[in-house]
């Protein structure tokens, strides 16, 4: 009864206790139909088929999973149906692929085979297959190959896009001190410093933190992410046909998409009427320029505006988030584990004093590296990727696997692989160092992904990551609020298809005050 409460009765809560009693027994009929109807039918191949949990009709393994977690729910299931295993998300059958090594063998030695995605019924609903995350075929090979060469000639992994970074870590230092020492929610602070970057590659400048326009877009962009973690949109994506009652979280995601893609859709405007075809100022600017040149041959192909629309809108989204996340999470470990954080600001002091850090700094700095490392790894971010799709039939490891099977990388099984961390529950930085401290990066480390859908961001990420970190850590200490104890401090993730933080408050001591 519990799990029914749980999966079912609070994403439906809005129905009232009359609407969701009627509803239940109209669930309940429905699988008593579907037990009879699916009765005596089978499919020869169901042999070769990797094993799972046995499903219920039309309900599959949904009172098995946590809605909460689901990644923990698989993570367990791998343990005792191993590596490759079937699990049904309500109705839809899913192939989960779980440790380092099957998940790699798939996304890099079968990379054309497990390389589709799967766009989820929210996705398809806002129509939103279009850009470098959601697309498929020859438009998002395009697309991809487009905005990576493009933001690599606009500075991605350069001394270029490090200056930006650099300037935008002085005005995240600016706003962190002004709180002189008491405690606050630093996650709005970092989300703008994050998503500068992008724009400055994207649009070609940065904002200012008091933009009411850009505060705004970065704010819907963390609530669209906070309401597509919600049970209620995780069960639609399982089950369409509840949608009409799940319609309040729809309707907020629907608003939030659409103010988002209205306010780019007028920067790109904006952007279209002052263009020089001789001078870009970011990815925009490039991608108009070579719309107008296929234009005067008469066919632009995926250069459309749709296109252009979501690739913004998914770099935007993407390197803002998961950036962001990861570097809230590796300020409260620091809060959390003072030991480690003593530990890093000793090899600050030591290598690089007071000086702006650099990227090239990166191999002096062993421990420090290897404590952005591993919070990475233990932040697990996306623990389940995003959701890919078989190209064609295959057999891999032995069991087939039908074309267009929905199929999970379980990343968060290849970062808690027992075979390949010494402590895969624990932050220990020392994963990522060999027995004289120098920095080694394991294998097992995939929290960009791998393969053909690897995140496109990956250098920048990593620049933006150290930048940031280092910078923050030169200038403060980070320190529980007044009156709570570092075990006080809560590492448990707010629930969700991503992880992040739950909402705390830090206080960031200046150093030079002690």
């Amino acid at each position: 009864m519990d799990a029914i409460t749980n999966a079912i009765t609070d994403p439906l809560s809005t129905l009232g206790s009359a609407g969701l009693g009627s509803s239940l027994l109209v669930l309940l009929l429905l699988l008593l139909l579907a037990v009879y109807s699916a009765s005596g039918r089978s499919d020869p191949r169901s042999s070769t088929e990797p094993p799972g949990p046995r499903p219920l009709p039309l309900l599959g393994n949904l009172l098995q999973l946590n809605l909460g977690a689901p990644h923990r729910t698989l993570l367990e299931m791998s343990k005792k149906y191993g590596p490759v295993f079937t699990f049904y998300m309500g109705p839809k059958k899913v192939v989960v692929l779980a440790g380092y090594r099957t998940v790699k063998e798939a996304l890099v030695q079968h990379a054309e085979e497990f390389g589709e995605r799967e766009p989820l019924n929210t996705i398809k609903e806002a129509k939103l297959e279009h850009g470098v995350v959601w697309n498929n075929g020859d438009s998002w090979r395009e697309m991809r190959r487009f905005a990576l060469s493009n933001l690599r000639d606009f500075g991605m992994g350069k001394k270029a896009c490090e200056d930006k970074i650099v300037e935008e870590s002085r005005h995240l230092l600016e706003v962190f001190g002004e709180f002189q020492g008491q405690a606050f929610d630093n996650q709005q602070a970092v989300n703008y410093a994050v998503s500068n970057i992008i724009c400055s590659l994207v649009f070609g400048s940065r904002f200012r933190y008091d933009d009411p326009a850009f505060t705004a877009m970065v704010g819907r962009t963390s609530r669209a992410i906070q309401i597509v973690n919600g049970p209620s949109l995780q069960l639609y994506n399982m089950f369409p046909r509840l949608g009409k009652w799940i319609s309040s979280a729809r309707e907020e995601l629907a608003r939030l998409g659409a103010a988002n893609r209205k306010q780019a859709t007028e920067l790109i405007r904006a952007l279209k009427e002052t263009l020089d075809p001789q001078s870009s100022r970011g990815l925009v600017d490039a991608f108009l320029i070579r719309q107008k040149q296929l234009e005067e041959s008469g066919d632009v192909g995926h250069f459309n505006e749709p296109n252009l629309l979501m690739t913004v809108s998914n770099l935007f989204a993407a390197g803002t988030e998961t950036t962001s996340t990861t570097l809230r999470w590796a300020l409260l470990f620091m809060a959390k584990y003072p030991h480690i954080q003593e530990k890093v600001q000793e090899e600050l002091t030591g290598v690089i004093g007071d000086r702006q850090v650099r990227t090239e700094d990166r191999k002096n700095l062993p421990f420090v590296d290897a404590v952005i490392h591993e919070t990475q790894r233990l932040a697990d971010i996306i623990p389940m990727s995003l959701p890919h799709r078989t190209s064609r039939d295959v057999t891999f490891r032995g069991f087939f696997i039908q074309k267009w099977t929905t199929v999970y990388p379980l990343l968060t099984s290849v970062h808690r692989d027992e075979s390949q961390w010494e402590k895969p529950a624990s932050f220990h930085p020392q994963h990522f160092l060999d027995g004289d401290g120098k920095f080694v990066k394991p294998d097992a480390f995939m929290p960009f992904s791998a393969g053909r859908r690897v995140c496109l961001g990956e250098s920048l990420t990593r620049m933006e990551l150290f930048i940031f970190f280092v910078t923050l850590l030169q200038h403060f200490c980070f320190r529980p609020p007044a009156g709570v104890s570092e075990d006080e401090l809560d590492l448990t993730p707010r629930a969700g298809f991503t992880l992040s933080p739950v909402p705390h408050r830090l206080r960031a001591i200046c150093r030079m005050s002690g």
